[in-house]
């Protein structure tokens, strides 16, 4: 069962929140939409809201969520007053449901934006404003899933960076020739993997757990 990121009853302020503060990044400052959400990432704000940090979901507005970030990033920048423009466009809406899709899956905007769920990708999106917000969540989650299936497992690029054939890697870890093959192939989820598989792994490979994980 898929469990949200935080309470239901601070998503209204967060997504709002998120949406005011890509607006404000974005068409007051002009900063271009994937620099600046680097930034909400690198910063250590994204952290925060995303695991529903009352500080950042609720207690500063859009304006202040985007000042933060760039105070916290120390870019320099010409301070304006937001717009406040009635209408709220997509830059706005990007925002506003980026913050939603993390609420309902849980995951890291760090990852999003990894897995090609940038904030330009959202912004391209916007045709599904009108829409129920399912049907973002399906759209997004199937760019995802298509993204990650074009990337080389982190089994393989370890694997590879450390020298070992997969027969050479099934030796020393123990763990059968096949299972190398599907972990890497992504057949199987390395994620779900028995623990003492990825331990074995790990040691053979001489790296962390976590650095086996898709």
């Amino acid at each position: 069962m898929m469990t949200n990121a935080y309470s239901e009853l601070y998503l209204d302020d967060a997504m709002n929140n998120l949406g005011d503060m890509v607006e404000y990044a974005v068409c007051d400052l002009g900063f271009a939409p994937d620099e600046f959400f680097g930034w909400f990432i690198t910063s250590g704000i994204a952290s925060k809201f995303e695991r529903g940090n009352p500080k950042y979901i609720t207690g500063m507005s859009g304006f202040e969520l985007a000042e933060a970030v760039l105070k916290a990033t120390n870019v320099s920048y010409v301070n304006k007053e937001p717009s406040y423009n009635d209408f709220k466009g997509r830059e706005y809406w990007a925002g506003w449901i980026l913050a939603y899709y993390q609420w309902k899956t849980g995951k890291r905007f760090e990852d999003m934006a990894n897995d090609g769920l940038t904030l330009s990708t959202v912004l391209s999106m916007y045709i599904l404003h009108e829409a129920d917000v399912s049907k973002f969540v399906d759209s997004a989650n199937e760019i995802i899933e298509k993204n990650r299936s074009r990337k080389k497992s982190k089994l393989h690029e370890i694997r590879k960076a450390r020298g070992f054939t997969q027969q050479q890697l099934s030796n020393a870890a123990g763990v059968t020739l096949r299972m190398i093959q599907l972990y890497e192939q992504k057949q199987n989820n390395i994620n779900k993997a028995q623990a003492e598989v990825v331990v074995s792994l790990a040691k053979a490979l001489g790296c962390e757990v976590e650095d086996l994980l898709d």
